[in-house]
């Protein structure tokens, strides 16, 4: 078993480099794809008119300038996408702006430190990844958002008791705007579903019929490895299907960090994944399929199911780039493709679903931390001002070209994900335990490599805690 793991080990570790990169939004490093779009004028005026007569929209800046580091820009600059309708509620009303300090993903934290240590006044940071929370508070990096945002508010009420769970020590670090359901998808190829013969997974999850069950029986039907047909692709599958279960491998209770990893819901999990690669049903690194995720396979007919973040669909679609490449999630999935929540674990007492939150955390030594305040404010008012958010609504199907079927079904999955939310804290303690808890042949996913998790687990638990301990004790 120790020889397996270290030759999984020495495969994948190159893999996981890839996939993690290709995890970034790459729209810092590759230069601009497109001409900058912005709302049209008409657009603006209206924006305008219902930010100025929202009364939830309160006072005014005085510095008018927040600054952004970030791998991936607010505007949309170069990326094809129109200005964001929150952007240019917050310029119309407050007469501000954002300054991009751009920077690769791989470096957010290098440049973070540096900008703090030179007093630059970087005002917020990304903190939806996961990894920024809270290990940003532990190491003074951020500061609470208290003084500057009331929960209490109209504006906040709603996603109140989602950041005051997650409140550490002595406040609120970490500014949940929404809770959304695109964490994790099953994208499928509704014609490869078809002719397999089963029903569309649309209409067993509207029925109540889409969970492990029918997940596992849908993949058995469909892999025939020798004529090329895989099954389950993808480098995220591990972590959405243990979300299911409603139990995450690190918790938070009472703002202590909780090791959940010998829990029994996720031995169960594990066990279901050991299965699903003992059945030659996960394509990575079976046959001939090789140890690189091919998400083409789908639009192609030769894979059954790619669970991925929604963000994979968040391109400019239906056009050709300024480098003369067709973009879209089409080019990738085909015409014909339709997603859905992670099958539910059959034995939950709910429908969980891998839970993404939008949110920011205020940067130490910030200069305006009122101007970011105002900011989240606009984004709050563009999810729940009803005539805001059409407008917002539209501008998604013209950009991305998205169907009102998929609009409909990402809206049922953000419902879902804000009704139970399933929160994973485990990338966002330290790098260590990161890259223990989530490594492809030792960590969570092993069991989906061939490895059994009571062997994994023997090994994980007692350091994992040991810096969940020293976390909570800082």
């Amino acid at each position: 078993m120790r020889k397996m793991k270290a030759v999984l080990a020495s495969m994948l570790a190159a893999m996981l480099c890839l996939a993690v990169t290709g995890c970034g939004t790459g729209e810092s490093s590759g230069g601009a794809q497109f001409e900058n779009r912005d709302v049209d004028a008409q657009t603006r005026e209206e924006l305008a008119a219902l930010a100025t007569a929202d009364a939830r929209l309160t006072g005014e800046l005085e510095n008018k300038t927040i600054k952004w580091l970030s791998d991936w820009p607010i505007d949309s600059e170069g990326t094809g996408k129109t200005t964001p309708i929150d952007l240019a509620i917050f310029q119309e009303r407050y007469g501000a702006n954002i300054q991009w300090y751009q920077c690769t993903y791989e470096q957010r934290y290098d440049q973070l430190a540096n900008y703090i240590n030179s007093d630059e006044g970087i005002d917020f940071f990304y903190a939806g990844n996961f990894d920024a929370f809270p290990k940003g508070a532990i190491k003074k990096m951020f500061v609470p958002f208290d003084e500057y945002i009331d929960l209490d508010s109209e504006l906040w009420k709603d996603v109140k008791d989602i950041n005051d769970s997650i409140a550490w020590k002595d406040g609120h670090y970490m500014a949940v705007v929404q809770m959304t359901g695109d964490n994790c998808a099953v994208m499928y190829n509704r014609d490869t579903v078809a002719e397999l013969g089963f029903e569309d997974p649309v209409k067993l999850f509207e029925k109540g019929e889409w969970d492990w069950n029918k997940f596992q029986e849908m993949l058995e039907a469909f892999v025939d490895l020798p004529n090329q047909k895989y099954g389950l692709d993808g480098w995220w599958f591990e972590s959405a299907l243990s979300a299911t279960t409603g139990v995450p491998y690190i918790g938070m209770e009472n703002g202590q960090l909780v090791n959940n990893l010998s829990n029994g819901d996720i031995e169960r999990v594990q066990n279901y994944m050991y299965g699903l690669n003992t059945k030659g049903l996960v394509a990575i690194g079976v046959g001939d399929f090789g140890w690189t995720a091919c998400p083409q396979y789908i639009g192609e007919g030769k894979e059954l199911f790619y669970p991925i973040g929604l963000w994979d669909l968040y391109n400019v679609a239906n056009e050709t780039n300024l480098k003369g490449e067709p973009t879209g999630w089409q080019v990738t999935y085909g015409e014909n493709c339709m997603f859905v929540p992670m099958p539910k674990d059959p034995e939950a007492d709910d429908y969980y679903i891998p839970a993404y939150m939008e949110s920011y955390c205020l940067v130490k030594g910030g200069g305006n931390p009122e101007g970011v305040a105002r900011y989240l404010d606009c984004k709050r008012l563009t999810l729940i001002n009803e005539d805001i958010r059409k407008i917002s609504d539209q501008q998604f199907r013209d950009d991305y070209k998205w169907t009102d079927e998929m609009l409909e079904m990402k809206k049922t999955m953000d419902e879902m994900a804000m009704e139970h939310p399933v929160i994973d804290f485990k990338n966002g303690i330290n790098t260590d335990l990161t890259s223990l808890i989530d490594d492809n042949a030792t960590g969570i996913r092993a069991s989906a490599k061939g490895i059994l998790w009571n062997e994994t687990l023997s090994a994980l638990k007692d350091p994992v805690q040991t810096m969940l301990d020293e976390a909570n004790n800082s």
